[in-house]
């Protein structure tokens, strides 16, 4: 089984850049998608259904922002739009589909470039994201979580962890709730496979950074440490090109 997660960075933009083609080349059972940035009326609905897929979307109550979705080509038994944690706020940001043998979360985790209220707000969420997945845990052991963490969680996980160590996105804070939520009982796909690998699936738009691979490890799929031997394959695939972040890819067997 093939789990696909990419933040498309607006979902229309990504399919005039060829996004249909590529995932009906690439065929994952599942899709996370995150900044879907496009309302429920503009989703191109019947061109997913062609390639085989059901669309769950959770979409943010501002327009053209952020908004995560799961596209599986086997029905969900159930989706849960949203969490139910203060701090989330409406922003479209969790959306959770089940089925049967496991479930599985896209999730979009705030940046905190902006300002400083920006960054307490992000600790905030990720407190009450990690409180959130614990209690969730108790009834449903088998998760797999997906999406853009917004987090570089080693020195091996950007370009430039010294000129970045005073940058949101790898603050102490931020890198000790990383390791506290793997403690929870998930690994961290890529690494798990990739002990040594340094890969990144971010890069800012500018200086050209993409070409110079100056980036970012920001997404990432955590696997409940009881599917952990069911991993198989963890890829970066920073060939496809439809977004400023790449897809990764999870193989489960």
């Amino acid at each position: 089984m093939k789990i696909i997660s990419y933040n498309v960075n607006g979902i229309r933009s990504a399919t005039r850049k060829g996004l249909f083609k590529w995932i009906n080349q690439v065929k994952p059972d599942i899709i996370c998608l995150q900044e879907v940035k496009c309302p429920d009326e503009l989703i191109d609905y019947q061109s997913f259904k062609e390639l085989g897929y059901h669309f769950y979307l959770e979409e943010a109550q501002k327009r053209s922002y952020s908004g995560v979705a799961i596209l599986s080509l086997e029905k969900s038994v159930h989706a849960t739009l949203g969490a139910y944690f203060e701090a989330y706020q409406g922003e479209g940001r969790l959306i959770q589909c089940d089925f049967g043998r496991f479930s599985v979360i896209s999730v979009y985790v705030p940046s905190a470039s902006r300002s400083a209220a920006r960054y307490q707000y992000k600790l905030v969420w990720l407190q009450q994201f990690k409180d959130y997945i614990q209690e969730l845990l108790k009834s449903t052991p088998n998760l797999i979580i997906c999406g853009d963490i917004n987090i570089a969680h080693e020195p091996i996980d950007l370009f430039n962890p010294v000129g970045n160590k005073n940058n949101s996105g790898f603050l102490p804070a931020e890198r000790n709730w990383f390791t506290e939520f793997l403690e929870l009982g998930f690994v961290d796909s890529f690494r798990y496979l990739h002990p040594n690998k340094q890969e990144f699936t971010w890069w800012t738009l500018r200086n050209d950074a993409r070409t110079r691979n100056v980036g970012w490890r920001l997404d990432y799929q955590f696997v409940s440490e009881s599917m952990a031997d069911q991993i198989s394959r963890s890829l970066i695939l920073k060939e496809a090109i439809h977004s400023d972040h790449c897809p990764i890819l999870l193989e489960i067997k």
